[in-house]
């Protein structure tokens, strides 16, 4: 069965659902493929509950048809070739993975843009800072960041926040009452929930569990721009998994071949295909669709299709404070330390990001679940075991540092071809390791993290050894203005394809350390417009 569109867009995740809506507002005939199903808030809020343990993905049902990988199984759904695994995960639904992002809505600084030029590291965006900054403020608006005006955080506004920041928490405050006199700078976190109420939805009210599931909606996911392009004609498929990217000799694409959930197949024959897959999911369609015309893959004559998988490897660390500081109360981080996020010896050492945690030790140990039992083990009992889990809780604190991962061709997304998904896709195959860069980084933010709980006052502190994922999956088919070098141009279309778009991190040719949903957003709103001309050639 062959279906017909203007615009078809593979993904419905933040870029792919921003760019849907955007060219639907424009009259366009969209279609959007999604491998995985509808998402029932309800039914994932009880899901997450009565999990244990509570993972990232804990609040949403596993498919048989098209999984998703499992923070707590990194060896389940991807095959590991590298000496280090990589532990970075996503969701296939509708949505994507900002059912269970933070919400951490922060912008590159303009350095970031240029790490090759001015350090001498990995390679410039053929855009600037200056370029996207109009389209960060409108990324802004359509996610309705709460932040605070009063500081850019190292990347220079146009336009202020729509809404204004969301309060800090009481462990935020005891952070910055103890890191004042240092160099520490302890800002409220710029964030993409409402701290007040807008278009139906509510403001945030602290559900702490942002991680996996907003209960109520406050926090922004993607279904709401799904919502908005299907009420302006686009049409959604969900459980249908793109396969295969038909392209004539020329390079235009001119259809794009899918299995549903329920073993049918079809195509979708489109004008404009957008891929919005993400760093993982972007790379193993394309490549899957090698021809006689393109046998190493589609978009893929640079070779880079796949490479220069970057992630942003954390040092976490946690203390016990001498006083209670009440965390495990409100969204997980609410305010962190950007001031090192631009540094001048980035030659040498990496920028960081200093994430403060309203969460306690959930992250690194698991509390309070473990902390009971650790207490119970020790002999505690009735009253006294409430007491001693209500004493040491109050006083969980934990910081994480992301740091910047340069891009390295060696680390990459491959197919396993000895396994093949429902869907008809092999099996990701990535090989993923870090170098001294990161492992230097590393080793500074511990030195940095013992030198604030010093300050902020502890009983002890301990580090986590290896490093941690953050979930921020980049660099796959990065752009660039040479197609020997890079797999998109700077409007994102692929060099060989001029009908091909791929929007996410995806294209992002170095990942700086601000959390990459921001920008993502930013640059999927500007491939509008362009995917809008491809449109109208």
């Amino acid at each position: 069965m062959d279906l017909h569109a203007d615009i078809l867009v593979i993904g419905s995740g933040v870029a792919g659902a921003l760019v849907a809506c955007r060219v639907a507002q424009k009259g366009a005939k969209v279609i959007i493929l999604e491998a995985g199903p509808e998402v029932n808030r309800a039914a994932a809020v009880r899901r997450y509950q009565n999990a244990f343990p509570k993972t990232p993905e804990s609040a949403y049902a596993q498919a048989t048809f098209a999984p998703h990988p499992e923070s707590d199984k990194p060896f389940a759904f991807y095959a590991q070739k590298g000496p280090q695994p990589f532990g970075s995960t996503y969701l296939r639904q509708v949505g994507g993975t900002t059912w269970h992002w933070l919400g951490t809505a922060i912008r590159l600084v303009p350095a970031d843009f240029k790490m090759k030029s001015l350090f001498g590291l990995a390679v410039d965006w053929p855009i600037s800072y200056a370029d996207l900054e109009p389209w960060y403020c409108q990324a802004e608006r359509e996610l309705e960041v709460a932040g605070d005006n009063a500081d850019d955080l190292g990347s220079p506004r146009s336009a202020p926040y729509p809404f204004p920041p969301i309060a800090q928490s009481f462990l935020d405050h005891a952070w910055r009452d103890g890191l004042q006199a240092s160099h520490y700078n302890v800002r409220p976190t710029p964030q993409a929930r409402l701290s007040t109420s807008s278009g139906g939805r509510p403001s945030c009210h602290g559900s702490a569990s942002c991680i996996p599931i907003c209960p109520i909606q406050a926090k922004y996911d993607a279904t709401i721009h799904v919502a908005r392009a299907r009420s302006l004609g686009a049409r959604l498929l969900t459980e249908t998994c793109a396969n295969f990217v038909e392209c004539r000799q020329d390079g235009r694409v001119e259809a794009v071949r899918f299995t549903r959930s329920d073993g049918s197949t079809g195509r979708v024959v489109a004008r404009v295909v957008v891929i919005a897959a993400n760093g993982i999911e972007t790379p193993r369609l394309l490549l899957a669709s090698a021809s006689e015309a393109f046998p190493v893959g589609v978009a893929n004559r640079s070779d880079q299709l796949g490479r220069n998988l970057m992630d942003h490897p954390i040092q976490l660390s946690w203390a016990l404070a001498r006083q209670p500081v009440w965390p495990y109360r409100g969204p997980g981080a609410t305010s962190g330390i950007e001031n090192f996020r631009d540094l001048k010896d980035r030659a040498e050492n990496s920028a960081l990001r200093f994430e403060i945690g309203n969460d306690g030790w959930s992250w690194p140990k698991g509390a309070p679940a473990s902390t009971a039992r650790e207490l119970a083990l020790g002999g505690l009992r009735g009253k006294a075991l409430d007491a001693a889990l209500r004493a040491q809780t109050a006083r969980h604190i934990r910081v994480a540092a992301l740091t910047e991962q340069l891009p390295l061709a060696s680390n990459r997304v491959t197919l396993n071809l000895t396994q093949i998904e429902k869907t008809g896709l092999p099996r990701p195959a990535i090989f993923y390791q870090l170098d001294r860069y990161i492992e230097r980084a590393l080793a500074n933010a511990k030195t940095i993290h013992e030198d604030m709980f010093a300050r902020v006052g502890v009983e002890a502190f301990w580090h986590k050894d290896d490093a941690q994922a953050a979930g921020h999956i980049m660099g796959t088919a990065r752009m660039g203005d040479d197609p020997a070098t890079s797999v998109v141009d700077r409007e994102v279309r692929a060099h060989a394809h001029r009908n091909l778009f791929i929007v996410g991190a995806a294209v992002f040719p170095t990942g700086g350390t601000a959390n990459p949903t921001l920008t993502i957003a930013a640059l999927a709103l500007r491939a509008a417009d362009a995917v809008l001309s491809a449109l109208r050639e």
